[in-house]
């Protein structure tokens, strides 16, 4: 914990010299309109920025990041320049832009989320990182006078989706802007300075382990706060460093609290499950003295230990917290639905957190600002219940919300009127929203594919919103005890501060078609290789190759050692090893000849051919009634003798299946109708008893004894070839032979690490060729008369369309899909290019609203079809397919029918339905303003946006002025 000493007289005069120093300077002027000091860490990067000098800032959430972007705010506007200020989610930006608005005055401050454009020309202008890279792409005169970038949350360019576009804003910024890089504690902090240093020039790289406010880690089990670590160890006590221009180093993990480990053991021992794995806690200190009843008089209390192990209700824990005086809480739950369950739950429990003064002020404050929301939409959007929750001081907070609703939440929250929130893990990007203790229900999470454990970082991003900077003199971060929680694991996740920030950058089809345009693509391919990806495998090749220099030593000794005075004996071991793999080799390839002699024969069966199956669980006659020819690996039906259906496998058979006749199988005919069944094989039998008749041949194609009988051969003249060679008389051969195998296995492990250097080097290039190359094919790029490549009329068009699908819609715009489509089919139609449903389709396509939309969706899934197919030929990542899930509610909503009529049918949450909307106005916004579009297309993509821009969508959507490119 920070030291409550008093400054000695050297440091004092120290700091009052420093401030006579400041006092002239902008840094001094703007300290002044503090009231706070600056934590050394910000003091640094502030100089920095002030020195001239891009700055990487990496400290823990709530440390207090942002003022060294505000820092460069405020030199913006004294000396008569621009600042960007970028995010990662609207959001965030919203929240930045009230904040600058209301501190530098709104006529200096602007605001661009892609769907929403507020004094674009101002001196500051907020906005998401994705329309700063969209005004680089079209050389917007917004740039114009632009001085800093302060690129908030920059560890996002991980994210495998939108990642790529931090790294593209960085690289293509004017080498004359200072960017400002504020990002969460990484461990590879250096090595991403370094690459900033390379394509921006000189970066001072600060990072801070240290939390202004000290982090408690605890473990709730039932209604019991439990410490989990043995000693009085805080947040940033587990992982010592200074503040400066070094990251920290790494910290060993702290002693588990003997009480967990005890309650963990005691369950295994009653479930049968090993689920203690941490290290056993001593004697002494446990903590901050949130530590609950004694474990063993919770024991004595149940004679079942599991029943102090099950988790507590949700109104149980925030009931608990409020008894310790812990509120207000976030706690995190990664489900939309339980985080409203949640709410409804505590209300069902009669909770109340406010006082009818605060409760006049909730009402008042929400009333306020919902006074424009349709009152036909409230009962659709759950307002009733939101409200009533809030007035409760409970509220949940998720990506399913009306926005409007988030931004009330938010605002109550920071107001100290909402003390209970229940949200999914995007509260802890950004938004400023911190409380006084965190709350975690699991320690796993839905990624969308499967439930996967929280990394260290996301544990970290998640509890670093605990602690009130000046309001708590520490925060709180809290477990959830569940049956089989292991302490250990908890303690890993606590104690570790830090994750490495790896890249997820590669060249998309806009991205690349943008870079042709401006740079031509001998250029291009020098751009990409700056990219940090290229970096951190430029990097990993170095020490590739230290291990290939040490291993080509060790490849030399073992070289020496197995020379031999009768001859070439690297030779005789190649012929050995030449005889071993075909020795060993022959029986699998006699058995891949009869696995691929049988699949040939089951891809060749016809219904109604009459085999005899030699193997499986059932051999025996039968009748094919499912031929499977056109399969990858066929499994055709059959109906044996003993009247069972069952599909053919290819491994489960002893041999090829061979037709011995063929029955006539009735076009109406059912295996599950025991008349049918035995009229078939009736006829079956009967077809037995004749004579064999002649089938075409179908096996031609396989020849079983030709290869092996080949390999045989190969075999005798390699026997003959080693006998003959001088070095098999040798009396010292085997030993000869011992250093050989391990040269010959040490040289194919140095070969693949070899390859893997060539594999990494210049990779982001060559996925660049492979697109420009695909590009190339679709016409997108041509060559000029000079022979260089520049973008066809259609790749003109590419370059305007951002979005995961930017090919796809600039083919279905060539297809001429949109042209017959009205304004109301326009807006559906669009749905099928942005929207993406959290669970795979399923079923058959639905049925379209009108001809011309069927027709259009039928164009767009044949072009998927073929661009997937060019991908997978290109080695290229593949385009996620269109999606018809919310066609008909777009259309419907475009049609002006209500918000419940839209939603019908659906499983769409009101606040996804206006995101989703507003994804799609965003893309009509780009269609719109396509070069060379037909006659008539403009007016019609803005008139789809007028008719899906109302009610509900148009509350929580700020009128646009036209952005200026």
């Amino acid at each position: 914990m920070p030291s409550t000493d008093m400054p000695s007289p050297s440091e004092r005069y120290l700091a009052a010299k420093v401030r006579v120093q400041d006092s002239n300077t902008d840094l001094g002027d703007f300290k002044a309109g503090l009231n706070f000091e600056l934590d050394d860490f910000q003091d640094t990067a502030c100089r920095a920025v002030q020195a001239g000098r891009g700055v990487l800032l990496a400290a823990p959430t709530g440390a207090g990041k942002t003022i060294v972007g505000e820092f460069a705010v405020h030199l913006a506007l004294q000396r008569g320049n621009k600042a960007f200020y970028t995010t990662p989610i609207k959001a965030l930006s919203n929240q930045k832009f009230r904040e600058f608005s209301d501190k530098y005055g709104a006529e200096n401050v602007g605001l661009l989320t892609g769907d929403t454009s507020i004094n674009s020309e101002a001196p500051v202008v907020v906005m998401t990182t994705e329309v700063l890279r969209n005004m680089l792409y079209a050389d917007s005169h917004t740039l114009a006078g632009l001085a800093y970038v302060v690129m908030d949350e920059v560890h996002y360019l991980a994210d495998r989706f939108r990642g790529a576009v931090w790294e593209e804003v960085i690289i293509h910024l004017p080498s004359e802007v200072a960017v400002i890089s504020l990002s969460a504690t990484v461990s590879n902090a250096e090595e991403f300075g370094a690459w900033l240093g390379t394509v921006r020039g000189d970066t001072a790289v600060v990072v801070s382990e240290h939390r202004p406010v000290p982090l408690w880690q605890h473990v709730m089990v039932r209604r019991d706060l439990v410490d989990l670590f043995a000693e009085n160890v805080a947040f940033d006590e587990t992982a010592p460093g200074t503040p400066g221009e070094r990251a920290p180093a790494p910290a060993k993990m702290p002693k588990i609290n003997p009480e967990l480990l005890k309650l963990a053991r005691s369950e295994s021992v009653s479930t049968g499950r090993d689920t203690v794995h941490g290290r056993r806690g001593g004697s002494g200190s446990r903590g901050r003295g949130y530590q609950g009843t004694p474990y063993q008089e919770r024991e004595n209390r149940s004679s079942s230990p599991q029943g102090w192990a099950r988790a507590a209700s949700r109104p149980q824990v925030i009931r608990a917290l409020e008894s310790q005086d812990l509120l207000p809480a976030i706690t995190f739950i990664f489900s939309r639905a339980a985080c409203d369950a949640a709410v409804q739950q505590c209300a069902a429990a009669g909770m109340w957190l406010t006082t009818e003064e605060e409760r006049e002020e909730i009402a008042r404050r929400v009333d306020n600002a919902c006074a424009e929301l349709p009152d036909s939409d409230k009962e659709v959007l759950g307002f009733w219940g939101w409200r009533d929750g809030l007035l409760r001081g409970l509220a949940a907070h998720h990506a399913g919300m009306l926005p409007s609703f988030k931004e009330v939440v938010e605002d109550l929250f920071a107001h100290g009127l909402v003390r209970a929130v229940f949200a999914t893990e995007t509260l802890a990007l950004g938004i400023n929203m911190p409380a006084r203790t965190v709350v975690l229900e699991k320690l796993e999470k839905y990624n969308g594919e499967a439930h996967v454990a929280i990394t260290a970082g996301e544990y970290t991003q998640l509890t670093g919103r605990a602690g009130r900077r000046g309001i708590d003199v520490e925060g709180h971060a809290v477990v959830l005890w569940q049956p089989g929680t292991d302490p250990g694991a908890v303690g890993g996740l606590a104690s570790k501060r830090t994750y490495p920030l790896n890249s997820s950058f590669r060249p998309t089809y806009n991205m690349s078609i943008n870079l042709i345009a401006q740079f031509g693509r001998t250029r291009t391919r020098t751009i990409l290789e700056s990219s940090f990806a290229q970096f951190q495998a430029d990097r990993s090749v170095v020490d590739l190759a230290r291990q290939v220099r040490s291993r080509e030593e060790s490849l030399a000794g073992y070289e020496k050692a197995m020379t031999c005075h009768l001859g070439d004996f690297n030779e005789y071991a190649k012929l050995r090893r030449e005889l071993s793999d075909p020795e060993s080799g022959a029986s699998k390839s006699k058995a891949k000849q009869r696995r691929d002699a049988v699949a040939h024969s089951l891809a060749n069966l016809r219904t109604g051919d009459v085999v005899m199956v030699t193997g499986g669980r059932n051999p025996g006659y039968a009748v094919v009634l499912d031929a499977d020819g056109k399969a990858r690996v066929p499994r055709p039906g059959v109906l044996g003798l003993d009247k069972e259906y069952r599909r053919l496998n290819a491994h489960e058979l002893a041999g090829p299946v061979e037709p011995l006749g063929q029955v006539r199988v009735a076009k109406g005919f059912n295996p599950k109708v025991p008349k049918d069944r035995r009229n078939l094989l009736a006829a079956v039998e009967a077809k037995l008893a004749q004579p064999t008749a002649a089938l075409p041949d179908r096996s031609a194609a396989f020849n079983l004894t030709g290869s092996a009988a080949g390999d045989d051969e190969a075999i005798a003249t390699l026997r003959r070839n080693l006998r003959a060679h001088p070095c098999h008389g040798c009396s010292e051969r085997e030993d000869h032979a011992r250093w050989s195998e391990r040269w010959w296995k040490l040289r194919k492990e140095t070969d693949g690490i070899v390859r893997a250097i060539q594999s990494r080097t210049n990779t982001i290039a060559r996925t660049f060729d492979r697109v420009i190359d695909l590009l190339a094919g679709y016409g997108f790029v041509v060559a000029d008369q000079a022979g260089n490549l520049v973008p066809s009329e259609d790749g003109q068009r590419l370059r305007r369309v951002y979005g995961e699908k930017d090919l796809l819609i600039a083919l279905t715009l060539r297809k001429g899909s949109f042209a017959d489509l009205d304004a109301a089919e326009l807006a559906a139609f669009v749905t099928t290019l942005v929207y993406q449903s959290k669970r795979d389709a399923e079923g058959s396509r639905p049925r379209m609203p009108s001809v011309s939309l069927e027709q259009a969706v039928e164009d767009v899934v044949v072009l998927f079809s073929h661009l997937q197919a060019t991908e997978e030929s290109h080695k290229l990542p593949l385009t996620s397919e269109p999606e018809m899930g919310l066609v008909w509610a777009m259309y419907k909503w475009a049609k002006g029918r209500s918000l419940h009529d839209a939603l019908n049918g659906t499983d769409l949450a009101a606040g996804d339905f206006v995101r989703w909307t507003k994804q799609v106005i965003d893309l009509l916004g780009q269609l719109s303003s396509v070069p060379a579009a037909p006659p008539g297309f403009s007016s019609t993509c803005r008139s789809a946006v007028a008719l899906v821009r109302r009610g509900v969508v148009a509350y929580t959507t700020v009128e646009n002025e036209p952005v200026q490119s």
